[in-house]
């Protein structure tokens, strides 16, 4: 069995600093006459101005945040659709406040919280066969090094998986429900898609999760199958784009840099992240909504790695992020969940 799993890594939506980005002087992948040429993706932290970046679109290691090679005092690998909410100002930092502020938690040092947010067979991949590759570098992932998660976040297939492979333990805790899929569009909507009815037509390429990504591909199919009908469904996607230069495998990556570089004219997304493109990028993206895509929502779950390498740590975050999800992740367009359906547990084994 190979001990690394790889992710082929081009000249693609990478994330810039803002130091980068003003050295080019053009914003959100405009080129000088207006016109969207690529996703020039942006940080979700800042990056310490005193040391070397290599912030352009090759070589670039996306979705990984925080700092390796000094010791790790939280690590969260999860997958990586629900970033915009996890990353945000309402999590990470409050944390560190929150646990200063108790008895039971002050003295944990949380300067360091590594947060790896890629999709889920990459997560169990790398979990399983210890590594990651990215072009020339290669990252082991292993309790030795400790590049090791405390905590997984996923859907309860992967984190199934993972338990029968001893990596987390038997119980996990939801904390999100996703509103289905939404439409990201060009900015502007040039070709005016107003409605999941116009993927029929004849002129709309579509783009979405791609074979690698088997559990988000498959319940996009089956929302297309329910929201259209089998046969648009299929002729659908008959006009998907499944190959374009740059493509990672990594769908909150992939379909905003297809429709941006217009590989494709329609992403279809999951809605937070529909959302999201078109608040963070508004003159490359925008979105359509499908209300009635709620019926084909999921749910994300948090488990504990067994024997957690920073256990404290590990326990702190649970505690703080289950009494703050609820409300948080609706404000980054998640389903508000019902008092029974939040936080409730689910078996592993």
């Amino acid at each position: 069995m190979h001990r690394r799993t790889f992710i082929q890594a081009s000249a693609a939506a990478l994330m810039l600093t803002p130091r980068a980005a003003s050295a080019r002087d053009l914003p959100d992948g405009e080129n000088g006459n207006g016109a969207a040429t690529g996703l020039v993706w942006r940080p979700m932290i800042s990056t310490p101005a005193d040391i070397p970046a290599l912030n352009g679109h090759t070589d670039t290691v996306p979705d990984i945040v925080g700092r390796l090679g000094s010791r790790i005092d939280l690590a969260i690998f999860t997958e990586g659709n629900h970033f915009p909410a996890l990353l945000s100002s309402e999590i990470i930092d409050p944390f560190r406040s929150w646990a200063r502020s108790h008895s039971d938690y002050s003295t944990l040092s949380l300067d360091n919280i590594v947060i790896v947010t890629l999709p889920q067979p990459m997560i169990v991949n790398m979990l399983r066969e210890h590594g990651i590759s990215f072009g020339n570098l290669t990252l082991d992932v292993s309790r030795t090094s400790g590049f090791y998660p405390d905590i997984v976040m996923a859907g309860a297939a992967p984190l199934k998986v993972l338990h029968q492979a001893s990596i987390v333990d038997a119980e996990a805790r939801l904390f999100a429900r996703n509103q289905g899929l939404a439409l990201t569009v060009a900015a502007g909507n040039p070709l005016g898609i107003n409605h999941i009815d116009d993927l029929a037509r004849a002129d709309v390429r579509i783009v979405l999760a791609s074979e690698s990504e088997p559990g988000a591909r498959n319940q996009y199919i089956s929302a297309l199958n329910g929201l259209l009908g089998a046969p648009q469904a299929q002729a659908a996607l008959a006009r998907e784009t499944v190959t374009f230069p740059g493509r990672l495998g990594i769908q909150h990556r992939d379909v905003p840099y297809a429709v941006a570089t217009r590989a494709a004219d329609v992403g279809i997304i999951v809605h937070h992240l529909a959302q999201y493109y078109a608040t963070a990028y508004p003159k490359i993206c925008g979105m359509v909504q499908v209300p009635e895509a709620n019926k084909f929502s999921s749910t994300i779950a948090m488990g504990s790695t067994v024997n957690p390498l920073r256990a404290p740590a590990a326990k702190a975050f649970a505690e703080f992020f289950l009494c703050v999800a609820r409300e948080v992740y609706p404000r980054y367009g998640f389903a508000m969940m019902s008092s029974a359906e939040y936080g409730a547990t689910i078996e592993l084994g």
